[in-house]
């Protein structure tokens, strides 16, 4: 399935000061298969190590630091190849299993900047702050993965034309009907499918709604069976306890992330371990309040009050128990928590595009689902499940704060709409995925 994180990984591999990557994100996101992908694409060779359960790999990086001895070992004794700079990709997978390869990073970076290399592994966020793991600090470039975008579905169950064609049009006219029917039913397919490739794969192989939530089920207990895994002992009840209330949180009207509703009297000094938990794991994002936007926002955001999202949108509706024909046909009972589902699409798309996020409530309760900061501009962003944008709250934040450009995201084609001296853009919620490019 394509990727566009390979784009990212082509960026890297001709940085002129490229250092070793450090590929991380929620488990099963597809890290591996992108990376094997890219090194078939892009090399002449492939070194692919896995360090779990593989201890006499691990021994390598035992005796020293000198990387030229290790390349040679890894290469002659462990794959019956050569390992060349310049010409092969190395890749270590799963390298949390082994803390000495995450510092040898450093000399890697040091003393042979020729060799390409790219680490991933499961829970890294997790286990590098559990193993207290000596980080090579500003000796590695960094790179985040998610689940498949929006984009990436449509592409992978055969919509690529439509998205090209889509494109080819000039990006404020109003949408042809050609083109609202079939995007508008792709979205409500990928609130049910969601992004998680193996998911994804089995709806494009099968086109049967069963057999995706079958997979999307054994993803879900594989998760909760990591919190036993991975996280200490006596943390994981209260894990699974977080775990389970955020659905529950996040279709409440007010949907900030109340530790009280997780468990009766339970303190907020009990469960932020276990949420920071799921949020190194890259299961949860948490969504920070601005009160008084300024720049540059993360200066006035409040860390003590945030709403918590799930990393993937057919998740949480899994996980919900949502039936799929509800999200099909819709339901005059499916109202609040199809706003919940609209709202964690938008952030994932969002954390996509790598653009950083917000929400703004005022004294008075309005609240802006969105605020995101571009090129020295505060940016509100409001979503709505259906066609009907009236957004009160989103005017209000435009009478108090003036800014150059607002949005809001529904099913109602595109427009624009001028509130004082600020541009407000009508955009589709399918089209969010080209967000940066209506900014500015």
């Amino acid at each position: 399935m394509q990727r566009d994180t390979i784009l990212e990984l082509v960026r890297w591999k001709d940085k002129p000061n490229r250092k070793p990557l450090l590929v991380t994100g929620v488990r099963q996101c597809g890290k591996t298969y992108v990376i094997k992908t890219f090194g078939t694409q892009y090399f002449e060779d492939t070194a692919y190590i896995n360090f779990e359960g593989n201890r006499d790999v691990a021994s390598i990086f035992s005796v020293n630091f000198d990387v030229t001895r290790i390349v040679d070992e890894l290469g002659s004794i462990i794959l019956s190849k050569k390992i060349v700079p310049g010409k092969t990709l190395l890749i270590f997978d799963e390298i949390q299993e082994c803390p000495l390869a995450i510092t040898a990073l450093k000399y890697f970076c040091e003393n042979m900047p020729d060799l390409h290399i790219i680490c991933a592994g499961s829970l890294l966020g997790v286990e590098l702050k559990a193993q207290g793991i000596s980080f090579p600090v500003g000796k590695v470039d960094r790179l985040s993965m998610f689940p498949m975008s929006f984009k990436e579905f449509v592409v992978a169950d055969s919509g690529g034309a439509l998205l090209e064609g889509l494109e080819k049009l000039d990006k404020m006219q109003e949408l042809p009907l050609l083109y609202t029917a079939r995007l508008e039913k792709y979205l409500k397919l990928y609130y049910i499918i969601g992004g998680m490739p193996e998911v994804v794969q089995t709806w494009v192989d099968t086109h049967d709604f069963s057999q995706a939530e079958e997979v999307q089920d054994r993803i879900l207990a594989d998760y909760e069976s990591d919190f036993s895994k991975h996280a200490p002992t006596g943390l994981v009840p209260r894990i699974r306890a977080v775990w389970l209330s955020v659905p529950k949180q996040l279709a409440k009207e007010n949907n900030k992330f109340i530790f009280s509703h997780v468990k009766e009297s339970a303190r907020a000094k009990d469960f932020e371990e276990a949420l920071e938990w799921l949020c190194d794991a890259g299961l949860t994002y948490k969504l920070e309040l601005v009160t008084e936007p300024e720049l540059p926002l993360s200066f006035c955001a409040d860390a003590s009050y945030y709403k918590v999202y799930m990393s993937d949108v057919g998740l949480l509706r899994r996980k919900s128990n949502v039936y799929y024909k509800t999200i099909l046909d819709g339901d005059e009972n499916y109202i609040r928590f199809k706003g919940a589902l609209t709202e964690n699409f938008l952030l994932t798309e969002l954390k996509n595009q790598n653009i950083p996020m917000y929400f703004w409530r005022s004294d008075n309760t309005a609240e802006v689902d969105f605020v995101t900061e571009w090129q020295g501009h505060i940016i509100p962003i409001e979503a709505k499940s259906a066609d009907n944008t009236r957004a009160k709250s989103l005017h209000t934040f435009i009478s108090k704060y003036k800014p150059a450009q607002a949005f809001k995201l529904s099913l109602k084609n595109i427009g624009a709409n001028p509130d004082g001296a600020t541009q407000v853009l009508s955009l589709p919620l399918y089209v969010a995925y080209r967000l940066r490019e209506y900014m500015g």
